[in-house]
């Protein structure tokens, strides 16, 4: 697992782009075979990746968690982003998960196996993990079963569709919440105006994108902003001190994953364009 530690906003502004992306951007995620993670020092948060092939591939880092095994004091939400069908065993209850399905497993859960249903057309397993202080029920969630959220307008490119799965008023947790955003055809923007909550930071998975088309995500403090070029499956990393606003190159698709102290998802410091440099 590869630790990415924290930064204080004053440092930030002397990163150059290739510190920036070095220490936000997330760009190995999907490698067939294996699962890839980063463990961020932003509220403990994990951001991974799993692509099983042949056999499952097991949920573990003891030498990095320190503990027995991986949810000893953690929780985790999983979502499968392609089209290809995943399988989750969780304690040897196993857990289908079509296209954009979503899996939530508590803490207190020891064997967790990811599998694809065809190992010759693998799913990928989006992966998020935070500390956990009780245990909540494992529940699966479909995009159908999701809150549904209809955002912005055409007038402003920020036309969206924002559903919610891990949240207060979705499946439980402690304080993982994650939910997936979806622009309509000719809506680039995403979170403009921004927003900042410093009381919990963000992690952006970006995909549905086609090879040649990008992602502009825009982090910092409001009065001293910088961007990152994103691919497709590129996550981004976003300190509860930061914005994190995006443009692409067309529409496209992105999981939110939000841990740290507050469970109110609209609790946010929303940030006037005219403050933005």
């Amino acid at each position: 697992m590869e630790i990415r530690y924290a930064t204080n906003p004053r440092d930030f502004k002397n990163y150059d782009n290739e510190r920036v992306r070095e220490d936000f951007l997330i760009n190995n995620l999907f490698e067939k075979g294996n699962i890839n993670m980063v463990y961020s020092h932003y509220d403990r948060l994990i951001v991974g990746g799993a692509v099983p092939i042949s056999s499952p591939l097991r949920l573990e880092d003891k030498e990095t968690l320190k503990t027995e095994f991986f949810l000893e004091r953690r929780e985790v939400g999983f979502f499968n982003i392609s089209n290809s069908k995943g399988k989750i065993t969780v304690d040897g209850e196993v857990y289908e998960l079509d296209h954009r399905d979503c899996l939530y497993v508590g803490k207190g859960n020891k064997n967790i196996l990811i599998e694809s249903i065809d190992s010759n057309n693998p799913a990928k397993i989006y992966i998020v993990s935070a500390p956990a202080h009780k245990n909540y029920p494992t529940q699966k969630k479909s995009l159908q079963e999701a809150t549904h959220r209809h955002l912005g307008d055409d007038a402003q490119s920020n036309k969206r569709d924002l559903y919610q799965f891990i949240h207060a008023d979705g499946i439980q947790s402690c304080q993982l919440m994650m939910g997936m955003t979806f622009l309509s055809e000719n809506n680039m923007w995403n979170t403009m105006p921004p927003h900042v909550h410093d009381r919990r930071m963000e992690a952006y998975l970006y995909f549905d994108l086609e090879e040649d088309e990008k992602i502009m995500h825009f982090m910092g403090k409001p009065n001293d902003t910088r961007n990152i070029i994103v691919s497709n499956e590129q996550a981004v990393l976003s300190p509860p001190w930061s914005i994190h606003s995006g443009v692409g190159t067309k529409n496209y698709t992105f999981i939110w994953a939000m841990a740290g102290e507050n469970y109110t998802f609209d609790d946010m410091d929303h940030v006037d364009k005219n403050e933005l440099k």
